[in-house]
C-alpha cells in the first residue's frame, strides 16, 4: 500500500534495512514504538531477533516505562500525567487528608474531591486511592 511504501522509504532515509518494531500501548491508549534495526540484512541479526522477540518486547516495554518517568512535567505520576487539581488532591489524600479536610483547605466541596481522586485513580489504572498514593511515593519525591 502506499502508507506502507512510505515508511519503507523513510526507514531507508535512516539506514534502517531490516528489523524489530515492538509497538507499545501505554494505559492511556497512546502508541509508541521500539525499533531494534539494521542497515543491512544480516541472517545472524534476524536469528537472534527472531529468537529473542519475546525477551526483546519486555525490554522494549520496561524501557518505555522507565522514559514516562523521565517525562518533565511536575504533575505526572508514573509517567501519567494528571490535572493540577488531580494531582493536588492525590497528594493532599496521601498525606492522610480526608475528602472533608482537603476540600476545606482548597475551599471546594468533598465530592468534587473525590471527582478528581476517581479520575486520578482512572488515569493510573487503579482501582484504590491507596493504590494510586503508592504510585506517587513510588516517584520518588517528597509527599509530605
Amino acid at each position: 500500500s502506499p502508507a506502507q511504501q512510505q515508511l519503507f522509504d523513510e526507514a531507508a532515509q535512516f539506514s534502517i534495512c531490516c528489523g524489530l518494531t515492538i509497538p507499545i500501548v501505554d494505559l492511556r491508549g497512546r502508541i509508541a514504538a521500539v525499533t531494534f534495526a539494521a542497515y543491512e540484512p544480516r541472517p545472524v541479526f534476524l536469528r537472534v531477533a527472531e529468537r529473542y522477540e519475546q525477551a526483546l518486547q519486555l525490554m522494549a516495554a520496561c524501557f518505555h516505562r522507565c522514559v514516562r518517568r523521565k517525562l518533565p512535567s511536575d504533575r505526572t505520576v508514573d509517567g501519567i500525567s494528571l490535572t493540577s487539581r488531580e494531582y493536588e488532591c492525590l497528594r493532599w489524600a496521601a498525606r492522610g487528608n480526608s475528602a472533608w479536610v482537603t476540600g476545606r483547605i482548597l475551599g471546594i466541596k468533598p465530592r468534587t474531591i473525590a471527582f478528581h481522586l476517581d479520575n486520578a485513580k482512572k488515569k493510573l489504572g487503579v482501582r484504590t486511592q491507596n493504590q494510586a498514593i503508592a504510585l506517587l511515593g513510588s516517584e520518588g519525591s517528597s509527599i509530605l
